[in-house]
């Protein structure tokens, strides 16, 4: 690219960033919630027992009254070990006890953490075998705390047919966890974290002759359950947002969101008072639908938010976390100028920076994750050298 290219690129791309970030007004109803410096403190993760190594933080979540951080320690030979933290006020922090049970079970790294009433349940993986794939475990946590590994088979997660295990969702209903088979999405169900059953070619959420599915996130709505994805229709380069309700985890019905013929998904799932969103990629931007009534609706009850920041060129672009509490909205995006906190209100029409605690390049080996719970955020960093964690109080809205 030319000098004079790249001076147009950079001038466009910090027009946009100060548009996304500048002063909120008095009928700026994103703005009104902006908090753009919070004041974040540092937390100590102490070492789980056994050899010591670097912590690798992937998922933070807010489960009843605690707080849950996931990931894994990993040592200077490449080795990893799966590693789990919790708390109940953010500050101080405990290792959660593990019990892995395979062999690439002591090798998983936490990645996934979902909660149904008072307790999680964790997705971990860890490549290995012939080709490399990954291979994927469940966790669930028992009544004294501690996580202990599900037993599956392989091909339950992994095989000839697999593609991508996302993540878990916990509600009424048991577990949710949403992905993808080579037949499109797919998920994996169970009633209590611990025998998921795959259902996959499942008519109206698998691919077919018209549209090739993929799901990234899961939901439990009131009456069920929310996958959230893309599709992509023969012929055409790009992707269109899809949703799917289901009463059952059985049978699904298929949503389009409002599209605008951009490269567009839904990453992640989440409920903000009495709406659902859905936040992903658009386009050259980052963005939302908002559903008001939390039963997964139908196609016009769907309605495109604001957007925010940047996707940019060269790197994988996506919604990586998002965290509700009070009327607020925070989402965590990564692109090609690296990991990004934003905030908004329930509406998720305008959107704000956030200063993170530190700044967070792209790579396959950076991270972030955020969660939040009573006026508190927690947030993890990695960036691919350090992973960090962190809590900061954020007024509730107005």
């Amino acid at each position: 690219m030319s000098i004079h290219r790249r001076l147009v690129a950079g001038l466009v791309a910090l027009t946009l960033l100060l548009a996304g970030c500048e002063r909120p007004t008095a009928n700026d109803p994103g703005g009104a919630y902006a908090l753009t410096r919070p004041d974040w403190h540092p937390v100590v993760l102490p070492m789980p027992p056994g050899p010591a190594g670097r912590v690798l933080l992937r998922d933070a979540v807010a489960c009843a009254d605690r707080w849950y951080l996931v990931g894994a320690i990993g040592g200077a030979d490449g080795a990893t070990r799966p590693a789990a933290w919790t708390s109940a006020d953010a500050r101080t922090w405990t290792a959660v006890r593990l019990a892995p049970t395979s062999y690439y079970g002591e090798r998983a790294i936490l990645y996934a953490a979902g909660c149904r009433d008072g307790r999680i349940a964790v997705i971990g993986a860890k490549a290995g075998g012939a080709h490399g794939n990954p291979r994927v475990r469940t966790w669930r946590q028992l009544p004294d705390g501690s996580l202990v590994e599900v037993s599956a088979e392989f091909e339950l997660y992994g095989g000839p047919r697999a593609v991508n295990v996302s993540r878990v969702a916990g509600g009424p209903r048991g577990w949710l966890i949403a992905g993808g088979r080579e037949s499109g999405a797919a998920v994996w169900r169970s009633p209590d974290a611990a025998d998921f059953r795959i259902v996959e070619g499942a008519p109206g959420l698998a691919g077919d002759a018209a549209v090739r599915t993929s799901a990234t996130d899961a939901l439990a709505v009131a009456d069920g359950w929310l996958v959230g994805g893309s599709g992509r229709a023969g012929g055409r380069p790009d992707h269109d947002p899809l949703v799917w309700t289901s009463p059952d985890g059985l049978t699904w019905t298929r949503i389009a969101l409002p599209a605008t013929g951009e490269d567009e998904a839904v990453h992640r799932l989440a409920r903000v008072g009495d709406a659902v969103l859905a936040l992903g990629l658009r386009g050259g931007t980052f963005g939302g639908w908002r559903l008001d009534g939390t039963d997964g609706g139908d196609a016009a009850g769907w309605q495109a938010g604001g957007r925010f920041g940047l996707a940019g060129a060269g790197a994988i672009a996506a919604v990586e976390a998002v965290a509700t509490y009070a009327g607020r909205v925070l989402a965590v995006s990564v692109a090609a100028d690296g990991h990004r906190l934003w905030i908004s209100d329930s509406a998720a029409r305008r959107w704000s920076a956030v200063a993170l605690p530190v700044d967070l390049p792209p790579g396959g080996d950076t991270a972030a994750a955020v969660a939040a719970m009573a006026g508190q955020v927690v947030m993890a960093t990695d960036d691919g050298r350090e992973a960090r964690a962190w809590w900061s109080a954020f007024p509730a809205a107005p």
